[in-house]
């Protein structure tokens, strides 16, 4: 009949607990005549997160994917840390080293280049003017101007046309080879410069080396007449201005670089252009307090170095 049949009908494997007793009371028992065995081997597995009436396994409110015992927590951390993040760490700890590796560059220049300012020979006013006879301050300056401008940019050129393949190796050696050349050329400017307006420097090969490369690095005149700027130039904050001058012309002359031969003519624009504007600047200073030559004292001839160092030849003009 109508409604006499229940909604659903009770599961016949429902498990006895063990309250359960075998006359019927307080559950099913067996039927009557079957087999226990028989009817327990019918019933399904049991599972550890058991079964409920009617709804099925019980839901865990553990969390899925929770840290193990056995698993440590970097390798948890590891591998919940976003690819993003790992990339940025990665770019990071990269750029760690490149700055690293960048300021050890710049010291070991700064070295070669403390080492290289003795041996670059200067040549005194009178040897110029004999080399360029008839010829006021103004152009004979300019004249050293123009022949520096032009051996800095055979240099910027002949790395730019060495770098024609890129190679990282050989680039850390032709970058080095270029801020070295430049400076010896720049340093030799410096010193010429010095003597045709009247301001040598006082001292010794040895300090007069040192205060032109001290006029190098900050890029100005040296003033003889004012004893603390020469002092300056014998301690340590000359070879921090130093490395840091290095790290700026090391960043400008890296376009110098670019294979296929156009680095060789971007090195030898940008060169002609910073030679000159550091030219520009030491003779702005050097301006201002210049003695005229028939008002100078009579100087000894400067002494050369032992063993100079090898410029081009551009440099020495006509």
């Amino acid at each position: 009949m109508a409604g006499e049949t229940p909604f659903r009908k009770r599961r016949p494997w429902r498990r006895r607990g063990p309250e359960t007793s075998q006359d019927g009371t307080g559950g099913t028992g067996p039927a009557e005549g079957g087999d226990a065995s028989a009817e327990r081997s019918a019933a399904p597995p049991d599972h550890s997160g058991g079964f409920d009436d009617e709804r099925g396994r019980s839901a865990s409110l553990e969390v899925a994917g929770a840290a193990s015992p056995d698993r440590p927590a970097e390798q948890e951390q590891s591998q919940a840390e976003p690819t993003t993040g790992g990339r940025l760490h990665a770019v990071k700890r990269g750029a760690r080293k490149g700055r690293e590796s960048a300021k050890a560059l710049a010291a070991q220049l700064a070295d070669r280049i403390i080492d290289t300012a003795p041996r670059v020979p200067v040549r005194d006013l009178a040897t110029l003017r004999k080399q360029f006879p008839g010829l006021g301050p103004e152009e004979l300056a300019d004249k050293l101007v123009t022949g520096a401008c032009r051996a800095t940019a055979t240099v910027g050129a002949g790395i730019g046309a060495a770098a024609m393949m890129p190679v990282p190796p050989a680039m850390i050696a032709e970058l080095a080879a270029e801020v070295t050349g430049v400076a010896a050329i720049e340093m030799k400017l410096v010193a010429e410069l010095h003597e045709v307006y009247g301001r040598r420097p006082p001292g010794n090969l040895g300090q007069r080396s040192t205060a032109y490369l001290t006029s190098w690095t900050e890029e100005r005149g040296i003033d003889i007449t004012r004893p603390t700027t020469l002092n300056a130039a014998l301690g340590g904050q000359m070879k921090r201005e130093l490395r840091q001058q290095i790290m700026k012309r090391m960043a400008r002359n890296l376009p110098n670089l670019i294979p296929f031969m156009i680095g060789a003519a971007v090195g030898a624009t940008m060169n002609r252009r910073d030679t000159r504007k550091l030219a520009d600047r030491v003779r702005s200073d050097l301006r201002k307090d210049r003695i005229a030559w028939d008002r100078l004292p009579e100087l000894p001839p400067l002494e050369q170095p032992a063993n100079p160092a090898e410029l081009p030849k551009e440099i020495e003009g006509p």
